[in-house]
């Protein structure tokens, strides 16, 4: 999950060497933390947060197949 979420945000970025993901254990399930610099938070999260739902419906439906619920958190790199 957190290869694939990677690969996804690797390919949008111009910065792709910047792009990180950890993963935390939450109360329902796992947190992503998709992490991008800053000049790249636009192109992740896209006009009126369309590319941002899309990057969280992809991953939701991958944790469905592996029976696990997910959540996508988009930072800036610090």
């Amino acid at each position: 999950m957190k290869d694939l979420l990677e690969t996804i945000a690797k390919r949008l970025v111009e910065n792709p060497d910047a792009v990180t993901v950890s993963e935390k254990e939450g109360q329902r399930g796992s947190i992503y933390e998709l992490r991008v610099a800053p000049e790249d938070m636009g192109k992740v999260i896209g006009k009126q947060g369309k590319i941002a739902k899309s990057i969280r419906t992809v991953m939701r439906a991958a944790a469905i197949h592996n029976n696990k619920f997910i959540s996508v958190d988009i930072l800036p790199q610090v």
